[in-house]
C-alpha cells in the first residue's frame, strides 16, 4: 500500500523538505520544560514551551469573530496553566478540507496539526502521515501521558494508528451514539399529536408543524449533512459501508428503503416541510434558523441540547426543546450514524524536537485531569464560578454571545478529552441532566453503525466523486438524491443510478472493499 501512496505523496515530501522549521516559521523552542503539571515546589520556573497549532473553528462565532485568538483570555489562562506559549491558527470550519490542501501545498506546517475529520489517512490529512510529515507517537505516549494511555479507548488508538503505529492523539468518543433528533416538544403539544415514533408519523407531525406557520418544520443542511433523520431512519445512510451477499457494499445499494428514504424527502420538499433550496443551506444558516426559532425539527450532537434551548428560548421565550427517539423505518429501527471512536485528532509536525514533542504530549495528558476539566468546564474561579461547601456555583451563559464563548473555552479548547458530552457541567442543570437522560435512555438504543476501513480505500482516491466525505455521501450520489427530491429524476431510476456508481469505478470500490473485510486489513466493523 505505502507504494501506491509514492507519486501522490511527492509533493508533500518536497514541501516538508524545503521548509526550514515547523509552525510557519515559529520555530519550535527547545526549552527545558518539565511538562504541564510536572513542576514542583523549589524549582526554577520554566520557560514556556512554544509550539503553534491549528484547528477547524467549528463553527464557533466567538472565535471566528476574533481578531486576535492567542490574546484571547481562555487562552491566555490555558497557556498559564499549562506553562506554554501557544500561536493558534484557527482553520475555517466551511473551508477546512480546502485549507488544509493549502497548508499541506505551502511550507507553512505548524507544530501541531488538528484533523477535525479525525484520522490520519483521511482526505484532509492529504496523504501527509503517509509522506512522513508527522511522528509516530507510541513510545512518547507510553512514557510521558498516563492519562491518556490509561484513558483513551482501544478503539480510538486503532483509529489514530498507521501500519500499527498511533500518529494521532484524539478527542475521543465513548459512546458511539451521539447525534440526536431535536423536537420542538412545545409545538408538537399545539398539534395535538401524539410522540411519533415512525418515518411516516414523523411526517405528520412536521405537516402539523407547517399548518401552524412554522417556517421551517425540518431544518436542512446541504449535503444531507446533520440532514439525515430519514436516511438513518431506513438504513441507507450514504456514506457507510454493509455487508450484502457476501460483498461490501455503500449501503444506498438497499434499493428499497433508499426509495423510501428518497420518498420521504420529495414529499417534505413537495409540500414545504423543508427550504426550497435545501441542497445550498449552509452550516452558518442551519444553525440561524433553528436559534431564532424557525425550525420545528432538527438532528445535532446531543451534548447542544442546552445550547438550542438557551438560543431558541431568546426568540421564542415559549420555546421547549426535547431530544427524541428518532424516527423508525422499516426495520423498527432508526437513529443517526454510529461515529468513529475518534472526533478530532492532533498531529505532531516531525521536525519539532524531541523535547518540545515531550512538552506537546504533556500537554495534551494535561487536558484529561481534573484540574483540566475544572477549567474547561467551569473557566476560573472567582470569575466564572466559585465553589461554596464542595459545590460549583457556575455563572451559566444566558445570551447567545456568552454560549459561544463558553462554545470556544470547552469545546474549541479542549483539544484531547472524552467528547461524549461535558459531564461536569451537564450535571449542574436540568438541562444537562436531560441531556444525561437522552444519552443513557434514547441514544444508547438506537443509531446505525457501518463498515469503515484504517487507512481508507485506495480506490477512493482514484475516483474522488465516489468516496464519501466523511459524513456525507458521495458527490454522485448527492446529485443524483438532490435531481430526484427536485423532481429532475424520477426515483423510480436509483438501480440506474447503482449502475452508474460500478460503471464509472463503484465495482473497483467494491472490489477493493470486499478483500480488504476478507483479510481483516484494516477493517473497523462495528455493525457486529
Amino acid at each position: 500500500m505505502k507504494k501506491a501512496w509514492g507519486l501522490a505523496l511527492a509533493g508533500v515530501l518536497a514541501v516538508t523538505t524545503l521548509s526550514g522549521c515547523a509552525g510557519g516559521g515559529k520555530e519550535a523552542s527547545p526549552s527545558p520544560n518539565t511538562g504541564a503539571g510536572e513542576e514542583k515546589p523549589g524549582d526554577a520556573k520554566k520557560e514556556p514551551t512554544k509550539f503553534s497549532i491549528s484547528f477547524s473553528t467549528s463553527g464557533n462565532p466567538y472565535l471566528e469573530s476574533s481578531p486576535d485568538i492567542n490574546k484571547d483570555k481562555w487562552v491566555l489562562k490555558l497557556e498559564e496553566l499549562t506553562n506554554t506559549d501557544l500561536n493558534i491558527i484557527p482553520v475555517s470550519h466551511k473551508e477546512f478540507d480546502q485549507k488544509m490542501s493549502l497548508m499541506f501545498a505551502g511550507n507553512d506546517i505548524p507544530d501541531v496539526v488538528g484533523n477535525l475529520r479525525g484520522g490520519p489517512t483521511t482526505s484532509s490529512m492529504a496523504g501527509s502521515v503517509e509522506a512522513g510529515v508527522f511522528r509516530p507517537l507510541d513510545d512518547l505516549l507510553k512514557e510521558h501521558a498516563p492519562n491518556l494511555m490509561a484513558q483513551v479507548p482501544k478503539e480510538a488508538w486503532e483509529e489514530t494508528s498507521f501500519e500499527g503505529k498511533i500518529y494521532g492523539i484524539p478527542l475521543w468518543i465513548s459512546n458511539p451514539s451521539r447525534r440526536a433528533t431535536f423536537l420542538r416538544t412545545d409545538l408538537l403539544e399545539k398539534t395535538g399529536l401524539p410522540m411519533p415514533k415512525t418515518a411516516d408519523e414523523f411526517l405528520d407531525v412536521l405537516r402539523a408543524f407547517k399548518e401552524l406557520g412554522v417556517e421551517y418544520p425540518y431544518q436542512f443542511r446541504e449535503n444531507f449533512k446533520y440532514a439525515d433523520t430519514f436516511l438513518g431512519a431506513y438504513d441507507v445512510l450514504p456514506f457507510q459501508f454493509e455487508l450484502q451477499d457476501g460483498q461490501v457494499v455503500p449501503k444506498f445499494f438497499d434499493v428499497e428503503n433508499m426509495t423510501k428514504a428518497l420518498e420521504a424527502y420529495k414529499a417534505m420538499y413537495d409540500e414545504g416541510l423543508i427550504p426550497k433550496d435545501f441542497a445550498t443551506v449552509t452550516q452558518a444558516d442551519y444553525t440561524k434558523n433553528i436559534s431564532a426559532g424557525k425550525a420545528g425539527m432538527w438532528a445535532a450532537n446531543a451534548e447542544g441540547l442546552a445550547g438550542f434551548r438557551t438560543k431558541i428560548k431568546e426568540a421564542d421565550p415559549n420555546s421547549r426543546v426535547d431530544i427524541v427517539a428518532s424516527p423508525t423505518g422499516t426495520d423498527g429501527k432508526g437513529g443517526l450514524q454510529h461515529v468513529a471512536a475518534i472526533s478530532q485528532t492532533y498531529y505532531i509536525n516531525s521536525k519539532v524536537s524531541e523535547e518540545t514533542a515531550i512538552d506537546i504530549i504533556k500537554f495534551f495528558d494535561w487536558m484529561t485531569t481534573e484540574e483540566a476539566e475544572m477549567f474547561f468546564s467551569f473557566g476560573i474561579e472567582g470569575d466564572t464560578y466559585t465553589i461554596e461547601n464542595g459545590k460549583v456555583n457556575y455563572k451559566f451563559p444566558v445570551t447567545k454571545e456568552e454560549v459561544d464563548e463558553e462554545g470556544f473555552r470547552s469545546g474549541n479548547l479542549w483539544m484531547v478529552h472524552d467528547g461524549t458530552y461535558r459531564k461536569k457541567l451537564a450535571e449542574l442543570t436540568e438541562d444537562g441532566k436531560d441531556m444525561l437522560d437522552a444519552f443513557d435512555n434514547i441514544l444508547a438504543h438506537e443509531g446505525r453503525p457501518g463498515i469503515t476501513f484504517n487507512p481508507s480505500l485506495s480506490s477512493f482516491t482514484k475516483y474522488p466523486d465516489l468516496a464519501p466525505g466523511g459524513d456525507v455521501g458521495p458527490k454522485l450520489i448527492l446529485d443524483h438524491m438532490i435531481k430526484m427530491i427536485y423532481g429532475k429524476e424520477p426515483i423510480s431510476d436509483w438501480p440506474k443510478v447503482i449502475e452508474e456508481y460500478k460503471a464509472k469505478g463503484g465495482d473497483e470500490i467494491i472490489k477493493e472493499a470486499t478483500e480488504r473485510y476478507k483479510n481483516n486489513d484494516g477493517v473497523i466493523d462495528r455493525t457486529k
